[in-house]
């Protein structure tokens, strides 16, 4: 079991003038996980602000990944990917090229993604984009890497000589080292 904060970043949605489809999509899938969602907010797309957010979060050990959703556009507001950069201590680039790279067999505009993910302490803090359908895209690219990425951080992952063995043909053991 993992926890998971969801931060979506909208203007219009901080506002309620706007529903928030897609932290309601990141919840439904997370449930399908064994996972628990222990926060939830609206914020406005503003670089303190979600900073803010995610630091404190991250801060008080209690969650394991925060997943964001909006911001992560070419818009002049949009500064989720900024606001991350700023709190987390290492990147974890691999999460946002995996996104991109199957989300851009659908459509030319993964591209425009500027989604980045890390790690601040021991918390993944990773970047998703505002539509519910890109959203369900993603995730589904992430989430088998989710379980052993908490594992890892928590220092509670096996050894991963058993993968190289895997690989090499010599046995079979539990494939999710990276």
């Amino acid at each position: 079991m993992f926890t998971v904060s969801i931060l979506t970043v909208s203007d219009k949605g901080s506002q309620g003038k706007r529903e928030d489809k897609s932290g309601e999509t990141i919840k439904e899938i997370i449930s399908q996980m064994d996972a628990r969602v222990v926060d939830y907010a609206i914020v406005p797309d503003e670089r303190d602000i979600i900073a803010k957010k995610l630091a404190g979060w991250a801060d008080n050990d209690n969650v394991d990944i925060v997943i964001t959703t909006g911001g992560t556009g070419l818009a002049p507001r949009d500064v989720t990917p900024e606001a991350t950069l700023g709190v987390v201590d290492r990147i974890a680039p691999g999460f946002a090229e995996a996104m991109r790279a199957e989300r851009r067999k659908k459509t030319p505009h993964a591209m425009l993604s500027r989604a980045v993910a890390g790690i601040r302490k021991k918390t993944l803090i990773v970047n998703l984009p505002g539509s519910p359908k890109a959203v369900r895209e993603c995730l589904k690219v992430i989430m088998p890497a989710l379980p052993h990425a908490v594992e890892t951080l928590r220092g509670e992952a096996s050894e991963c000589a058993e993968t190289q063995k895997v690989i090499e043909g010599k046995a079979r053991g539990k494939e999710k080292c990276a």
